[in-house]
């Protein structure tokens, strides 16, 4: 055990979190240099695609230190974007230290901030880094105190690296084993691990990856999980390297995997406490909290038959991402479907391509909401996850809404257009806090609804790129709220609704109708487009009809002839119009998040 030291990786994104773990890899020869790939650990496509990390990897790697002893070094790489925080949260509890990276060209930013504060709630042993030091940009000085300011370190103890030229990667592994503590626990206790992670495996059932905390435990051993009660045999146990290495036995401050041929999906729950059947522990490990959804939306597939074939693909995808919340629910327009909550819009933009890269589904997805309280008479409370489910004005006596705190860190240049567009969004300033003479940290209260949007990608361009944004619930507070329907030939098109705050209702409700005159193809017959409150109506557009010339076989003659002839046609495309519907494409439903 003395020998072992659990660590992750914890920054920003795009702070050069998986570049840094390919070097560590390299050094410690873990990976030779023909497996050798950019981002070596991230091994989903879609995780190249985009430079980012969506899962967290586990590694284990073996280093010699400079007194000619052997160490195990088991390495965590973690996400740096706020919508995959949760992935961050299981690692740092499967951890004893994390590596907090800093990017010397661009300083301290608002992730950074709420990754290290997770750390330090678990009593992570902090060993801070300054990356990118090999660019000309790079400064040293200013970001050194920054960090120092925060953490409360000493000047030396900062490490100077890069992930490109790999510079101080021995400093890093140096630091690692003798300021990491080595994992507490007894290997003569009942065995007791805690599952971090899982992942599907089409012919060998669920593999669960799991931290040992005391005990140890040898292949073909009987096991129980604490939640479901359920006994497994463990076939094969091993630990991770960069594919899965098969051991005979694992021990207290191991982390490894476990594979036992379940199927069903139900049965393992990330958090769980894994025990032996020959020995059990009683008391499950303090795991981490349930996640909170933040944005909700539904997703259903293109055809109705898909259904169980898409519930089966969430319940597989779920095993692997533990933050995706999901419930049946059925819908006027779009039929049978999922009600899914997700940590927020990229989130919800990962799944939706996760969905069809690795299970081939192709999915509807519906304007994305958060969940409200709608106050009933008598005291009753109901939560609100989908406009449609809003009681009528006469059973309401007022509707709470879902706040944040959000914190957003930026150049003192740009704090102008940051304020308005928060005071836009109906936020209020909490604090202006100035961390050096040109970085200020921004704190507003303001509507989790309002973010849902396109928040975001605004804020990143008013601010060139360089305001970095993270957020945290901060409770529920009762809103002049209404519920915007929008109707297609007087039909309300369910997925389209949305609760707003009614002074914006007419502006969102000119601007949908708008958009949806440009998206909706035209049709044989007039179509209305209509957005109301109640049976207010708010805004209108109309789509004109496709038209035949039926007059033009009628040359000279009486003109009663053209009457009759366009009389005729009018009566044709009334008829058309009290029978015929109207095919809403898919892209209607995702322009709708970014109106302007």
């Amino acid at each position: 055990m003395k020998k072992i030291r659990n660590f992750c990786i914890i920054a920003h994104i795009d702070h050069g979190k998986s570049t840094l773990a390919d070097r560590l890899l390299q050094k410690t020869g873990t990976i030779t240099e023909r497996q050798m790939k950019d981002q070596a650990l991230d091994d989903m496509d879609l995780e190249r695609e985009r430079g980012i990390t969506i899962k967290s990897h586990a590694i284990q790697m073996v280093h010699t230190h400079t007194d000619g002893e052997e160490y195990v070094l088991n390495l965590i790489d973690t996400p740096g974007h706020v919508d995959f925080s949760y992935e961050v949260s299981r690692s740092i509890a499967a951890c004893e230290g994390a590596l907090l990276i800093v990017d010397a060209t661009q300083g301290i930013e608002a992730q950074t901030i709420s990754n290290l504060y997770l750390a330090l709630e678990n009593d992570l042993e902090i060993i801070p880094v300054l990356n990118k030091m090999d660019l000309d940009s790079a400064d040293a000085e200013v970001v050194g105190d920054q960090i120092i300011d925060l953490i409360g370190c000493k000047a030396d103890e900062i490490i100077f690296a890069s992930g490109k030229s790999g510079l101080g990667v021995e400093e890093i592994l140096k630091a690692v084993i003798e300021r990491v503590p080595a994992p507490k626990g007894d290997p003569e206790a009942p065995f007791q691990a805690m599952i971090f992670d899982s992942v599907f495996n089409n012919f060998r059932g669920i593999i669960a990856y799991f931290r040992v905390i005391n005990g140890s435990i040898k292949r073909r051993d009987k096991i129980k999980l604490l939640s479901t009660d359920k006994e497994y045999i463990a076939d094969e146990i091993g630990v991770l390297g960069l594919g899965l290495i098969p051991r005979e036995t694992l021990s207290t401050g191991d982390v490894g995997y476990v594979i036992s041929g379940i199927k069903d999906a139900k049965e393992i729950k990330v958090g769980d406490t894994i025990t032996t059947f020959e020995n059990p522990c009683t008391v499950a490990v303090k795991g981490f909290e349930d996640v909170k959804p933040m944005v909700f939306s539904g997703l259903y597939p293109v055809d109705t038959e898909d259904y169980e074939e898409l519930r089966f693909s969430m319940e597989k995808l779920q095993l692997n991402d533990a933050s995706l919340v999901f419930e049946p629910e059925s819908s006027v327009a779009l039929g049978f479907g999922f009600r899914c909550g997700f940590l927020g819009m990229l989130h919800m933009e990962i799944v939706q391509e996760r969905l069809e890269r690795e299970f081939n589904m192709t999915v509807i997805t519906t304007v994305p909401n958060v969940s409200y309280i709608a106050h009933l008479p008598k005291g009753i409370q109901q939560i609100i996850n989908n406009p449609s489910d809003l009681p009528e004005n006469k059973g309401l006596v007022k509707v709470e809404e879902p706040y944040i705190k959000a914190q957003i860190i930026t150049k003192s240049s740009y704090i102008g257009p940051v304020m308005s567009l928060c005071i836009q969004k109906r936020g209020e300033i909490v604090s202006q806090v100035y961390l050096t003479a040109d970085r200020v940290e921004l704190t507003f209260s303001m509507p989790l609804g309002e973010i849902v949007f396109d928040f975001y990608d605004k804020l990143k361009s008013i601010s060139r790129g360089y305001a970095s944004f993270d957020y945290f619930p901060d409770g529920y507070r009762e809103s002049d709220l209404v519920k915007l329907d929008i109707l297609l030939n007087g039909d309300q098109v369910d997925a389209l609704s949305a609760l707003i705050h009614r002074d914006h209702a007419h502006d969102f409700g000119k601007r949908i109708c708008l958009k949806l005159k440009e998206l909706i193809p035209r049709q044989q017959f007039m179509v209305a487009l209509q957005a109301a409150i109640g049976a207010k109506i708010i805004a209108r557009e109309t789509i004109s009809a496709v038209r035949k010339d039926v007059t033009a076989k009628c040359y000279g003659g009486d003109i009663t002839r053209k009457r009759k002839l366009l009389e005729k046609q009018k009566k044709g495309k009334k008829r058309m119009r009290q029978i015929g519907t109207v095919e809403v494409p898919q892209s209607a439903f995702l322009a709708i998040l970014k109106l302007d």
